[in-house]
């Protein structure tokens, strides 16, 4: 894994449709609208923010988080429009020795239904296998979430198992976990 190249700057991984960008100050708005909607934790491991102080904080926490070498949150925008964020990426829980990462995405309600999640997730792939050379990209599921399935099986992950009451996950309690994963051997 490149973990140098992966934090040497907020990665911008362009597709012919859409483009994941790092997330600035500007965006306050369009982040305040995808994290203060209920529907969307629903199947996330938080709660959704009451107010859009507690968002503006956390975008300073995005790059605190880069700056540590831990998470990597990326606004999904639409090419035609790079300064509106329509969705949230992200990259974590690295593990150089394994040598994988796991991989997460939120989109605005407004965007379900249109490929965009999919889309996200090939870019991530792309991204992941060819310019940072991992080999494992993982990702967890709620067992109730089917459209988050759906997408990680448009992209040919492979579900491996249900963690069962092994996770415990804000505002949710103990909870199972459906695991999904790719392997560079699977391309």
């Amino acid at each position: 894994m490149q973990k140098n190249s992966l934090f040497s700057e907020f990665p911008f991984i362009e597709t012919s449709e859409i483009s994941l960008r790092k997330i600035e100050n500007s965006d306050l708005d369009d982040l305040y609208s995808i994290y203060s909607n209920k529907n969307l934790f629903k199947y996330r491991p938080s709660e959704a923010k009451k107010n859009k102080s507690t968002v503006e904080n956390m975008i300073s926490h995005f790059q605190r988080d880069f700056n540590k070498r831990k998470t990597i949150f990326l606004g999904i925008c639409l090419n035609e429009d790079l300064k509106r964020i329509i969705g949230v990426a992200e990259i974590f829980d690295f593990d150089a020795k394994v040598n994988m990462v796991t991989i997460g995405y939120t989109l605005n309600e407004d965007y379900f239904g249109k490929g965009i999640a999919t889309k996200t997730v090939k870019a991530l792939l792309d991204y992941l296998f060819n310019t940072i050379q991992v080999n494992r990209i993982q990702a967890y599921v709620m067992p109730n979430n089917i459209k988050s399935k759906n997408v990680l099986k448009r992209n040919h992950f492979t579900k491996e198992g249900t963690i069962r009451q092994g996770i415990i996950w804000t505002g949710k309690g103990i909870i199972d976990l459906d695991l999904y994963s790719f392997l560079r051997s699977d391309l």
